[in-house]
C-alpha cells in the first residue's frame, strides 16, 4: 500500500495567528506563555487536519517562532557567539533579538531560501562555533504529537544544507571544516529522537539541487554514515530541482527513503530509479507545493502508477516540498469567483490531493470518484474559458522590436542631462519607497474596500497621508523624495487589482519572513494595463514639493514571481506582458512631469534557476522584460530600480545590462560586502548601498551609517554614490523612521562637509 506524507504545513494560521501573536510579544502586550500557548494551538489544529484529511503521519518540527534555521541553531546550540546568548536556556525574547535585532546587536543578516520568496536567517560560522546541546523545543512538540495521539514523522535541516547556507565570521577556511563539531550535535538529536519513538525523520538536504563542487559532494557520505546508525529512520528530501546528476552518490548513502521534487523535475524519477537500492522508500513529490492549481489528478495519476508497480508499498506521496510556500485553506475565500476558485488548492486541499491519489493507487479509487471528477471539470474549465486569453495582448508580445527594450542614449550621455535636470548634491538622499503604513491608513483603506467609506473621502484621506509624508521629508532635507505609498497594500497586489488577468484572494497569506506575510495574486490569463495606476498619487504628490519625486512601480520580474503564476505558458511570455503594461504606466508617469521613476525588482535574483546552467536563457529574459518596462522615456527621465537581500555577484554582468541609471540595494546586515562585488566588477551606473536595516526596530547611530559610506566610497566614486535606507519604511513606526532618517541625511551632510572641506584644503596647498 502506498503511503501519503507532506514535507511540512504553513505555521502562519489560516487567520495569521502566529504574526498577531509574535507582533502582540514584542509590543509587550502578550506574555511568553501566553505566545507559546498560541504556537501549540496553531500545531494541534495543523496535525489534526493532516490526519483527518488521511495522511499517514503527520509533520512535527516544521513549526518555527520565526525561521526553520534559526530554530535548527537553536536545537543544536550553534547559535552565532556574538550574542552571548545561552542556547540550552534561550528565551524567545532572546530569540527574536537574534532575527530583529536591538539596541545592542545588529539581527542576523538575511536572504532568500533557494528561489523562494521565503528569507531565512544566515547562519554565522566562526572558529569558535560549538554546538552543545540547545533548546528542547522540538522534543516538547514531539511529546505534545504524541499525547495527542498522532504518529509523527520528525523534520529536520540536513547538516550539510546547514553548513553550506551559512557565512564565514571568521578563522575558517572552510565551512566544512566545522562537520567533525556539527555531527555530534545531530547524533544527540537523533538519539532521543529513536529513544522517543519516532519512526521516520525527514533529513532536507536541499543543496542537493544546486551545483555542487567535489567537497560538497564528498561531505554527504561520512556524514551520513556517522548519522544513521544511531538514527530512526532517515527519509532525505531533496526539492526545488532535479538530482539525478547525484544518482551515485544518493543510492549509496545509508538512508531509508528519498524524497525527490517531481513538479519541478518530472523526469528525473526515471534516472534515480535505476539501480534502485533495495528497501528503500522514494517519495514521490507530485503535488506542486510552491503554486495554487488544482492537480489534474487522472494525470498524475498515471504517472504513479508505474512506480507503484516498481515498488509497491515503498512508494510514498507528498507535495514537491513544503507547502509553507502556498496558502493555507481556500475555504475561506467567500468572494472569488466560483468558476476561478475551482482552479485553485491551497494547503488544506493539497492533503487532499495527496490522500486522493494513494487511495486510487491503494485501489480504492471508487472512494474518492468525487476528487477526481471534480479535478477533470476544473482542468476542462479552465483549459476553454475565455477569462484566459486576449488576442491583442499576445499580438503586441510578438510585435516586440529589438528597439523596445534600449534606452535612446547610453548612460553616460543621458547622466549629463539628468545632473543638468536635477541639480542634486554628492551624496544624494533618497528612500526606497514606502513610509510608516499606520493603523489609520489601513483602517481608512479596508474601510473603502468595504464600501464604508466614499471614494471621494478615501482620497482625500490619502492625500493628507501624502501631504504629511512630503512634509516630514522635507523638513528632514532629503534630496529625492516619495510620496509614501498609503494607498497600497502591497508592492504586488497593489498592482495587480488594476491589471487585467490577475486574480486575489481575501486569506491567501504566506509567510516572507518571521510575522511579515504577503498575499500573493495570482496570474490566470493574459494580462494588460486598462487604465494608468499611479499616475494621479505621483503627480498630487510632485505638486506638493520642487524637490524631485520619485515615480514608485513595482518591475515585471517581481511582479512574476510574487505572483502564484499560471503554468499554461512560459514564463517569460508572462513577464513581457506585465512588462508591456508597466511600459505604459511608466509612459505616462513621464508625461506627468515625474522625471525620476523607479522600478523594484528585488525578486530579479529570485527567479535564477538553480542550475547554472540554465541560468543565461533565465537571465536574457529578465533583463529584457525590465528594459522593456523603462526604455520607453527620454534621456532626462531617470530610472531607478531596488533590489534587496540577495547574493549579485555572479549575476553582475546582468544587473549592468539591466541599464538602470540608479540602483538600490540592501547593504547594511552584511556591513557592505554585498557592495564588493560591484566594486569589483566596476558597475558603470549610479549606485545606492542601504546604510541601515529597516527589517530591525533598532535606530543606527549617525556614526554608524557614516562609518558603512566610508567602506562603500572604497568602491563606488563618490559621484556615483547615493544614501539611503536598505529597503522600504512601511513595517516601521513613525517615531524610529524620523531618527534614523534624520541620522541618515546627517551622515550624509558630514560626509560632504568634509569632502568640500578636503578639496578646499589640497586647492589652498596647490
Amino acid at each position: 500500500m502506498a503511503s501519503a506524507h507532506i514535507l511540512g504545513f504553513p505555521r502562519i494560521g489560516a487567520q495569521r495567528e502566529l504574526k498577531f501573536a509574535q507582533e502582540a510579544f514584542w509590543r509587550g502586550e502578550l506574555s511568553e506563555a501566553a505566545l507559546r500557548d498560541v504556537g501549540a494551538d496553531l500545531r494541534a489544529r495543523h496535525w489534526k487536519l493532516q490526519k483527518q484529511a488521511g495522511l499517514d503521519a503527520v509533520s512535527v518540527g516544521d513549526f518555527a517562532w520565526y525561521d526553520q534555521v534559526l530554530n535548527t541553531l537553536a536545537l543544536l546550540g550553534g547559535l552565532p557567539t556574538r550574542f552571548g546568548f545561552d542556547a540550552k536556556n534561550l528565551t524567545l525574547s532572546e530569540y527574536f533579538t537574534l532575527a530583529r535585532g536591538n539596541t545592542q546587536h545588529f539581527a542576523m543578516e538575511m536572504t532568500k531560501w533557494f528561489d523562494t520568496n521565503y528569507h531565512y536567517l544566515v547562519p554565522e560560522w566562526t572558529a569558535d562555533s560549538s554546538f552543545d546541546r540547545g533548546v528542547d523545543w522540538l522534543f516538547d512538540e514531539l511529546a505534545e504529537a504524541q499525547a495527542q495521539g498522532h504518529r509523527a514523522k520528525l523534520t529536520l535541516i540536513g547538516p550539510v544544507t546547514l553548513l553550506y547556507l551559512g557565512k564565514i565570521k571568521g578563522g575558517l577556511a572552510h565551512k566544512l571544516d566545522l562537520l567533525p563539531k556539527l555531527l555530534p550535535a545531530y547524533q544527540r538529536v537523533l538519539a532521543r529522537l529513536q529513544a522517543a519513538g519516532v519512526e521516520w525523520v525527514q533529513i532536507d538536504e536541499p543543496v542537493l539541487a544546486l551545483d555542487l563542487d567535489a567537497t560538497w559532494k564528498s561531505a554527504f557520505t561520512p556524514a551520513y554514515a556517522v548519522l544513521s546508525p544511531q538514527a530512526p529512520k532517515l527519509l532525505l528530501a531533496t526539492y526545488f530541482e532535479s538530482v539525478a546528476n547525484h544518482a551515485d552518490l544518493l543510492h549509496s548513502l545509508p538512508v531509508a527513503g528519498l524524497h525527490v521534487d517531481l513538479i519541478r523535475a518530472p523526469l528525473q524519477a526515471q534516472s534515480l530509479l535505476a539501480n534502485w537500492p533495495a528497501g528503500r522508500v522514494l517519495s514521490a513529490g507530485v503535488i506542486d507545493g510552491r503554486n495554487i492549481w488544482r492537480a489534474d489528478l487522472s494525470e498524475v495519476l498515471k504517472r504513479l502508477q508505474p512506480l507503484k508497480q516498481e515498488l509497491g508499498e515503498l512508494l510514498w506521496l507528498a507535495p514537491s516540498c513544503s507547502l509553507l510556500h502556498v496558502p493555507v485553506d481556500l475555504s475561506s475565500e467567500t468572494s472569488l469567483d466560483e468558476e476561478v476558485k475551482s482552479w485553485l488548492a491551497f494547503a488544506t486541499q493539497k492533503l487532499d490531493e495527496i490522500v486522493a491519489l494513494k487511495c486510487a493507487l491503494n485501489g480504492q479509487a471508487a472512494q474518492v470518484l468525487p476528487h477526481f471528477t471534480a479535478s477533470q471539470i476544473a482542468i476542462h474549465s479552465r483549459n476553454v474559458s475565455s477569462r484566459i486569453h486576449n488576442p491583442l495582448v499576445k499580438k503586441r508580445v510578438e510585435e516586440l522590436a529589438e528597439s523596445d527594450a534600449q534606452r535612446r542614449n547610453i548612460f553616460g550621455e543621458r547622466i549629463v542631462k539628468q545632473q543638468a535636470r536635477f541639480k542634486l548634491p554628492l551624496f544624494p538622499t533618497t528612500t526606497i519607497g514606502s513610509f510608516p503604513q499606520t493603523k489609520a491608513i489601513r483602517q481608512a483603506r479596508a474601510a473603502h474596500k468595504r464600501g464604508d467609506l466614499g471614494h471621494l473621502e478615501y482620497l482625500d484621506a490619502m492625500r493628507e497621508e501624502i501631504r504629511l509624508v512630503v512634509e516630514k521629508q522635507e523638513q528632514l532635507d532629503i534630496d529625492v523624495l516619495v510620496h509614501g505609498e498609503p494607498e497600497r497594500n502591497d508592492m504586488v497586489e497593489y498592482f495587480g487589482e488594476q491589471l487585467w488577468g490577475y486574480g486575489f484572494t481575501l486569506n491567501g497569506w504566506v509567510q516572507s519572513y518571521g510575522s511579515r506575510c504577503v498575499k500573493p495574486p495570482f496570474i490566470y490569463g493574459d494580462v494588460y494595463r486598462p487604465e494608468a495606476m499611479t499616475v494621479g498619487w505621483s503627480e498630487f504628490a510632485q505638486s506638493l514639493t520642487s524637490r524631485p519625486m520619485k515615480g514608485m512601480l513595482t518591475g515585471p520580474v517581481t511582479m512574476l514571481q510574487w505572483s502564484f503564476v499560471r503554468d499554461d505558458q512560459p514564463r517569460e511570455t508572462t513577464a513581457l506582458q506585465i512588462a508591456l503594461a508597466l511600459r505604459d504606466e511608466v509612459c505616462d508617469l513621464e508625461k506627468a512631469g515625474i522625471g525620476m521613476i523607479q522600478i523594484d525588482e528585488p525578486a530579479f535574483r529570485e527567479g535564477l534557476p538553480l542550475k547554472s546552467g540554465d541560468w543565461p536563457h533565465y537571465l536574457d529574459w529578465a533583463v529584457r522584460a525590465f528594459k522593456v518596462s523603462a526604455c520607453g522615456v527620454a534621456d532626462e527621465t531617470q530610472i531607478h530600480t531596488h533590489m534587496c537581500y540577495s547574493e549579485f555577484n555572479d549575476i553582475l554582468p546582468w544587473i549592468a545590462a539591466m541599464d538602470a541609471d540608479v540602483i538600490t540595494i540592501e547593504t547594511s546586515r552584511s556591513d557592505m560586502e554585498l557592495l564588493d562585488g560591484f566594486g569589483e566588477f566596476a558597475y558603470p551606473n549610479e549606485i545606492g548601498p542601504g546604510v541601515y536595516d529597516i527589517h530591525s526596530p533598532r535606530v543606527p547611530r549617525m556614526l554608524e551609517m557614516q562609518r558603512l559610506l566610508q567602506k562603500a566610497r572604497e568602491v563606488i566614486p563618490d559621484r556615483r554614490l547615493w544614501v539611503n535606507p536598505d529597503c522600504g519604511l512601511k513595517t516601521r513606526d513613525w517615531p524610529e523612521t524620523i531618527a534614523a532618517l534624520e541620522n541618515m541625511v546627517q551622515a550624509a551632510k558630514l560626509l560632504r562637509a568634509s569632502l568640500a572641506e578636503h578639496e578646499e584644503h589640497e586647492g589652498n596647498c596647490c
